[in-house]
């Protein structure tokens, strides 16, 4: 979920089981039922994602990233930035989410885009190339950037990626990523309209990229979150957007890919929280496969004994949704109860689960 998080970094979902999605907490990361699935953008909560975004700590994005504290422009709610870079994945997701995806907080209600205002822009055709107009990057809706969002807000860090832009089009592009900020726990389809805007504006910039692909993920546009995603990886080498990335096959009905990504190189390259949303996936990927056994296996590890990391709820979360769905549900109460101990925001509904 913070008002000065990673702008790269979507929030992760809390105790979901779903990676903190995190990155456009200020960089995000909804989070996934305990059914293991993807959370569509349906009320759930794999986070704090998202990505972490959590919480939900993946890949920083625009989105995800600490709008600037010293600016008095509008900032970020999230709580805190737990996403890939800054913050890690943070389980930001909204009670009784699920345990196994990234922690992103569900998706609210959205008003359409006609309802927004705006403008659809149609990209020029890049000279020599045909012009069949099948070939043409599809028409977006550019959505309106509130008169009081500047970019100021963005961290510096993001703002110097944009750099390479002209003066004009860096501006929109901030604009629009302070928006992913902005919006993508109240209104994830909103979010996710800025977040494209702002990958069409800049499509070489892996901030740009990373932002737009975090938004998706928060509105359940997984097939969407997964081109950007990668496209960001490749620009920047990134690997912390991983545990979202794994998610999101997940989301496309793929267990058995987001598995081979869990047991991948790269996972050895993610730092602890990114580490422990990489597991959580790779759990729901287990039920989601029907090894429930496997899952709660996937699980245990001397981590669970960790009370005071932001990811410490998102796993004990999710290691007691396991150990239910196994019918081992003496334990999987007394873990409810200990998630719900150190669950002071109580953004998962783990008390109520825990039967006290």
């Amino acid at each position: 979920m913070d008002s000065t998080s990673d702008s790269r970094r979507p929030p992760s979902r809390s105790g979901s089981g779903r990676p903190a999605a995190g990155r456009p907490s200020s960089r995000s990361t909804s989070g996934p039922s305990s059914s293991g699935r993807p959370s569509s953008g349906r009320p759930s909560e794999r986070s704090s994602s998202e990505r972490s975004s959590g919480d939900s700590s993946g890949p920083r994005s625009a989105a995800s990233r600490p709008l600037n504290s010293s600016s008095d422009s509008p900032r970020s709610d999230r709580p805190r930035s737990d996403s890939p870079r800054s913050d890690r994945p943070r389980s930001d997701a909204p009670r009784g989410g699920r345990p196994d995806r990234p922690g992103a907080t569900r998706p609210g209600i959205s008003k359409t885009a006609g309802d927004r205002g705006g403008r659809a822009v149609t990209p020029r055709t890049p000279m020599g190339r045909s012009q069949d107009p099948t070939r043409f990057r599809p028409r977006i809706f550019e959505p309106v950037i509130p008169d009081e969002v500047t970019g100021e807000e963005l961290e510096k860090s993001a703002r110097a990626e944009l750099l390479s832009l002209s003066a004009d089009n860096a501006k929109v592009v901030a604009r629009h990523l302070v928006c992913v900020s902005l919006f993508i726990d109240s209104d994830p389809d909103r979010a996710y309209l800025h977040g494209m805007a702002a990958a069409h504006h800049a499509g070489r910039l892996a901030v740009a990229r990373e932002s737009a692909g975090y938004a998706a993920y928060r509105a359940g546009k997984y097939e969407v979150a997964l081109r950007e995603l990668r496209a960001a990886h490749r620009i920047s080498g990134d690997v912390s957007i991983w545990p979202v990335m794994a998610d999101c096959e997940r989301g496309l009905g793929r267990p058995e890919k987001a598995l081979e990504m869990a047991g991948s190189a790269e996972v050895k390259k993610l730092e602890k929280p990114e580490e422990i949303e990489m597991r959580i996936v790779a759990a729901g990927a287990r039920k989601d496969l029907g090894q429930l056994d496997a899952a709660v296996i996937t699980l245990t590890c001397k981590d669970l004994k960790n009370e005071s990391a932001e990811w410490a709820v998102r796993l004990r979360y999710a290691y007691a949704d396991a150990l239910e769905s196994v019918g081992r549900r003496e334990e999987a109460m007394e873990w409810f109860r200990k998630c719900a101990a150190i669950d002071v925001d109580e953004v998962t509904d783990a008390h109520d689960r825990s039967g006290d």
